[in-house]
């Protein structure tokens, strides 16, 4: 199925899991997910399914001031 992270477009398994996702991608810690807008918890990355069409966003964290 298609997806989108960080507004590239991405293939994986229809039945890929956003850590799926995430690993497809080559993110690294530290960072934030959202899908479609809704913050998901890293604990929740294993058992979030996605559907097709999903846009993820990886944030990471800004330092400085």
């Amino acid at each position: 199925m298609d997806i989108q992270v960080n507004q590239r477009a991405l293939s994986v398994p229809d039945e890929a899991t956003l850590a799926d996702a995430l690993t497809a991608f080559g993110a690294q810690p530290p960072f934030a997910v959202a899908v479609n807008g809704a913050f998901v918890a890293r604990a929740r990355h294993g058992d979030h399914a996605l559907n097709a069409g999903d846009r993820i966003d990886v944030v990471r964290p800004v330092t400085g001031g």
